[in-house]
């Protein structure tokens, strides 16, 4: 796991190449480079797997080819037996070498064959071509930015502000090149939008239930091929136990890690379950007063998020990462993403099956702008690797063939979920309905007292060369009855909230906030018989 920065052409400069990557710093442990004319291309590599030999950027063999590489492929022991079968001579046991190999024995197919969270930018030395491939749903981020006489490529906006000029994403699950007049070529090689449309759909609740442990179980267990400690980022929700659960199994020595206010439900579920697995247990408790104006500017900074709801719940995720690196724990597995491929919210339940289907999709397509990018900035910027076995694209695509009566049944979300893994799942897990993580305790209103602050302070950063900070789109849904097509119309028509919606938010967040303080004005003190106060 990596951030990476290249420059190509005959205008690239060593100064802003080096301001670039030195914002990567808190994505790794150490900084790898190669400068040469009209091609500077550097790392800033987390040290995972085979952590003394996978230098990088790696060059074929030939000296043709240029590798910058940001995740984990979890295939590359398969891809290098059969690379090896072909004649293919390996010198470490990294990934990154597979990736590059891979690419010189397949072409562009390569990535029809990677199963990982992975963002790459290969460079043709001879001619400063360069090829960019993104994983399908997007759980590692790629950039692009052009000036005159260079193209930029980076795993961060931030990383690209330096060079002043307009910031494109690459997309989830699109690949392509960067001809020698920097002009960018890119398509699907994953259709995002009709995921699961060309397979029969799996009706029968046995089958689905058998089908979604299965591939589940194998997510999981792909995503822990590692010899480091392994930490789960706990809420003691369905998702986050089911991470927990297996990796227990395999990595005895792993740590759970929860956030929350004192008294909360998702401490109490969490410490439950870490005791009853003999799991070391991380909680890192956060009342809502602890909230300040530098947090929140700290979020924004961190994780470049443009809608609030996101940069409120990366308020609350960044105190995990923090604690994780000063464990020293570098992977980490998260249970995000299984209430898009699951029905893990009501607007899922409040429309017919084909509009359902069509927010599905809405919502999985667009992950690597939101959840994703929270969890990518929050966990590498204090260079911790998290992977989220929710979202491999055997299950997303599993999950897209799943009929929505078994997605929510019994009112109960997930309920598929729960069933194939009844056995498993202790009793008082399996039955907890969602709870988001922000949204309880008050931590979330206590954010919410600076959105009016949001987008300054996003602009601030000149995060904007991209898109700026604009509302939250399922508050968009909401208000046009979960009619998809209207509300990106409506989203288009009108971006952010206006300073009057603002207001009105505020008051109510102020209200929130001012409840303690007027209860316990008005609420008695208990005293001891001669007047003096009660302790507690």
């Amino acid at each position: 796991m990596c951030g990476i920065v290249l420059s190509v052409g005959p205008e690239a400069d060593p100064a802003i190449f080096r301001r670039m990557l030195a914002t990567l710093v808190p994505r790794g442990e150490v900084t790898e480079t190669r400068y040469e004319s009209g091609l500077l291309a550097g790392t800033r590599r987390l040290r995972v797997v085979d952590r003394d030999r996978a230098v990088q950027p790696w060059l074929s063999a030939d000296e043709r080819w240029l590798l910058c590489y940001n995740g984990e492929v979890f295939n590359h022991h398969e891809l290098r037996a059969e690379l090896t079968a072909l004649g293919h001579r390996f010198t470490s046991a990294s990934d990154t070498e597979v990736v590059l190999a891979a690419f010189e024995r397949w072409g562009e197919e390569m990535v029809t064959r990677l199963r990982g969270e992975y963002a790459l930018a290969i460079a043709e030395r001879p001619t400063g071509r360069v090829y960019l491939a993104r994983d399908p749903l997007g759980v590692k981020p790629l950039y692009w930015s052009r000036a005159p006489g260079c193209l930029h490529v980076a795993s961060e906006v931030k990383a690209l502000v330096p060079a002043r000029a307009p910031v494109t994403e690459v997309p989830p699950g699109h690949h392509g090149w960067v001809d020698e007049d920097h002009r960018v070529h890119l398509r699907p090689y994953v259709d995002l939008l009709a995921l699961g449309a060309d397979q029969p759909p799996v009706t029968d609740p046995d089958e689905a239930a058998l089908l979604v442990r299965d591939t589940l179980t194998d997510s999981i267990r792909v995503r822990l091929d590692t010899d480091l400690t392994v930490g789960v980022v706990l809420s003691g929700g369905l998702d986050s136990s089911l991470a927990l659960l297996h990796t227990a199994q395999s990595h005895p020595d792993c740590v759970a890690v929860t956030v929350g206010a004192p008294g909360s439900p998702d401490l109490a579920y969490a410490r439950r379950l870490a005791q009853e697995l003999g799991v070391p247990h991380e909680v890192v408790e956060l009342r809502p007063r602890d909230i300040r104006l530098a947090d929140v500017r700290e979020a924004i900074r961190i994780s470049e998020l443009t809608e609030y709801g996101d940069i409120i719940n990366a308020v609350v995720s960044v105190p995990i990462f923090r604690r994780l690196r000063e464990l020293g724990v570098k992977v980490v597995l998260t249970g995000d993403g299984s209430d898009e491929l699951f029905g893990g919210y009501p607007m899922y339940h409040e429309v017919g099956p084909a509009a359902s289907r069509r927010l599905f999709l809405h919502k999985i397509r667009n992950l690597c702008r939101t959840e994703l990018q929270r969890v990518d900035r929050t966990s590498m910027g204090f260079g911790v690797e998290a992977r989220v076995p929710f979202l491999d694209l055997a299950l997303v695509e599993l999950a897209m063939r799943l009929p929505l009566d078994l997605k929510m049944r019994d009112g109960q979300e997930k309920w598929i979920v729960r069933r194939a893994f009844a056995d498993l799942l202790p009793d008082y897990i399996r039955r907890r309905p969602k709870n988001p993580m922000s949204y309880s305790s008050g931590l979330h209103e206590r954010a919410r007292l600076y959105k009016p602050l949001f987008a300054r302070l996003h602009r601030s950063f000149g995060y904007d060369l991209l898109e700026p900070v604009r509302r939250d789109f399922d508050s968009v849904l909401t208000r046009c009855g979960n009619d998809l097509d209207a509300a990106m119309a409506a989203g288009r028509a009108r971006p952010d909230y206006t300073m009057l919606e603002h207001a009105r938010d505020l008051v109510g967040a102020a209200r929130w906030n001012a409840a303690p303080m007027v209860r316990r004005l008005v609420t008695p003190r208990r005293t001891r018989g001669d007047g003096a106060p009660l302790p507690g």
